[in-house]
């Protein structure tokens, strides 16, 4: 059973995360199209801060954001498995169903409803729920283009235990449910179907060997307790032995921002009060998933696990719908260049 103790690296921990280099001032704040900033999610934070904030001492200077005002229901309590059990089936209620599984058959959308056909989206989940029983494999240096890192790492955990690979298969396989009822062709990178990884090159070079037209990793961070909120991981630009981004900078930048917005309007969350200024986006160059990837690509974290109001939603299968709902609809109006 994959416990507490085996998750405890963090997301900043390994090869794909480790702690930000300090983020040069960015061109904008968070310039999702205006649309996606709907007044109804400023009043969200407004709500939110009117019943308490976020509750931490730091990010004074972040506009305020405090974070989500939506709470779990009741029935979602199921759904947080405990440190003894975290690989524990999601509850019974409806919104804790995982679309998209291989045990839930394929719906077909309606005819003329299908604005996606003929696009391809590589969605990676995060790490592996069993890359803890192969620490020699997921140790292994690859090449990232820029230098050497881990294969892939085991990722974090809330502190009850729910890991973080079992939050983006089910976060990622509601994604892709919703995507093919728009027609898009999705991949995965993994589906909890092989013993570890892949390694951080191997999921970059998935998404290539697509031709996707649009990838994104999924996560959820780990951060310390007051650490609220989620944030779109962008590509900078790199040119360094095999890692070229420079194609990919400014479609990924639009690909980020799309989901960004429409992740914060879906899930009333705000953007991070520990890194990236309150944009909710945050560019960088030390990430073999991005670094190597020939295809417009951005990674979110969705949440701090660390943080208990944090970990209250991102347990909630109906959040997670409403996250997975919130980054489908960035991708379509990405690949509708909408």
């Amino acid at each position: 059973m994959l416990t507490a103790a085996r998750v405890a690296p963090v997301s900043y921990v390994g090869p794909d995360f480790d702690p930000p280099q300090s983020r040069r001032s960015r061109r904008r704040p968070l310039t999702v199209a205006a649309a996606a900033l709907v007044p109804g999610a400023l009043l969200g934070w407004l709500v939110y801060e009117a019943v308490g904030g976020t509750g931490d001492g730091g990010g004074s200077d972040q506009a305020g954001l405090g974070t989500s005002s939506y709470s779990s229901p009741a029935d979602d309590s199921a759904d947080s498995p405990s440190a003894s059990s975290p690989s524990a089936p999601s509850s019974s209620a409806a919104d804790d169903k995982q679309p998209g599984t291989s045990s839930t058959p394929r719906t077909s959308a309606p005819a003329g409803s299908t604005p996606l056909r003929g696009k391809v989206v590589v969605i990676d989940p995060g790490h592996n729920p069993t890359n803890f029983q192969h620490t020699a494999e997921i140790n292994r240096k690859v090449n990232i283009g820029t230098n050497s890192k881990e294969c892939d790492t085991t990722g974090t955990s809330t502190n009850a235990g729910y890991p973080e690979a079992q939050f983006t298969l089910d976060v990622s396989r509601r994604l892709r449910a919703l995507l093919e009822k728009q027609g898009a062709t999705v991949k995965f990178t993994q589906d909890g179907n092989r013993p570890w990884g892949p390694c951080v090159d191997e999921r970059a070079e998935i998404g290539n060997k697509a031709n996707a037209d649009a990838a994104i990793s999924i996560h959820a961070d780990g951060a310390a307790v007051g650490n609220r909120g989620f944030h779109v991981i962008l590509p900078g630009s790199v040119h360094a032995g095999a890692a070229d981004t420079r194609k990919i900078v400014a479609p990924s930048a639009d690909l980020g921002e799309r989901v960004a917005g429409n992740f914060l309007r879906a899930t009333g969350s705000a953007p991070s009060n520990y890194i990236g200024d309150g944009t909710g986006l945050v560019t960088r160059t030390d990430l073999g998933g991005l670094n190597l990837s020939t295809v417009p690509k951005v990674f979110i974290e969705c949440g701090n696990m660390r943080d208990s109001k944090d970990a209250a939603l991102l347990t909630s299968g109906a959040w997670r719908q409403r996250a997975a709902q919130g980054i489908s609809e960035g991708i379509v109006s990405f690949l509708r260049g909408s």
